[in-house]
């Protein structure tokens, strides 16, 4: 028999799951309703790494799919760039449990990144450039119209800064995205997601996580530079980070300095025939 404290701390547990689950579906539901993600018809490559962000977007997205008004599919896709110990049978094992259609890609770029990249340096921006070429052909090839990655808030705010501190930029990570060649739509739905709750959630659902040894291993890359700024700035300040999230949503393009963003050449007074007359009658009298 259960016990009465066990049967509250059950209902506890589970009143938390719930509002943690609603708090992302709902957040999830609003970034596809604000940036249009997701239309009748399309296919979806859900891409699946194995790591807390890409499980979690899987997850709520099946969870939407089950209630949308309309019919979409979503197929997993999961990048096996060949790392010594990568665990192969991890994601065919989770994703055969769920039912769900899914692709494993096999791609040797560990090997090319390995040989193109100084022992000393980052592997992120050429790895993310081959990976990046791979996904797209693949979702050409096989009739995708959407390529949903796991990126949230988080992962947005620290691009920005990336961009300010180190490409002099004023840019993001857009939560749609049309590529380059014009062939590829990229979402984000968890742009609106906070990293604990992605992290919380993942510990309650406890995904099998398999963790990335190809560079996140590596201590000197300027994104964990700027993810400990952030930290520390909201310990001193709470709120800190949803207040820079805000305000990439609410740009002012007359008060800064881009000149192609925002017309300042042909910026001036406006002024009407009736209120030349006005000013004219107020300077003759000043004359008098």
């Amino acid at each position: 028999m259960v016990k009465p404290k066990m049967q509250a701390a059950q209902r506890k547990e589970k009143y938390s799951h719930d509002k943690l689950q609603k708090r992302l579906r709902r957040n999830v539901g609003r970034a596809i309703a604000d940036f249009n993600m997701i239309e009748a018809g399309d296919r979806v490559m859900v891409c699946l790494s194995g790591g807390a962000d890409s499980y979690t977007m899987l997850d709520i997205l099946q969870s939407l799919q089950r209630n949308a008004p309309v019919e979409f599919e979503l197929i997993a896709v999961n990048l096996d760039q060949k790392q010594p110990g990568f665990p192969e049978h991890v994601l065919p094992d989770y994703l055969d449990a769920l039912g769900i259609e899914y692709h494993i890609i096999e791609e040797d770029t560990y090997s090319v990144v390995k040989r193109v990249i100084p022992e000393n340096k980052t592997y992120c921006g050429l790895c993310s450039r081959l990976r990046r070429g791979i996904i797209y052909r693949f979702a050409k090839e096989q009739g995708f119209t959407k390529i949903a990655l796991g990126h949230h808030r988080e992962d947005i705010i620290e691009t920005l800064f990336l961009n300010m501190f180190y490409g002099g930029k004023l840019k993001s990570m857009p939560a749609k995205l049309l590529s380059d060649d014009g062939e590829n739509v990229v979402i984000r739905p968890l742009a609106y997601c906070a990293e604990t709750d992605i992290k919380a959630y993942s510990e309650e659902k406890a995904f099998p996580i398999i963790p990335c040894t190809l560079c996140g291993s590596q201590d000197n890359m300027q994104r964990q530079a700027i993810k400990k700024m952030l930290s520390e700035w909201n310990v001193q300040k709470p709120g800190r980070v949803e207040s820079i999230f805000t305000s990439i949503q609410n740009i002012v393009p007359s008060h800064l300095l881009d000149t192609d963003a925002f017309e300042f050449e042909h910026l001036g007074a406006v002024k009407n025939e009736q209120a030349l007359g006005a000013e004219a009658w107020l300077l003759g009298t000043q004359d008098q």
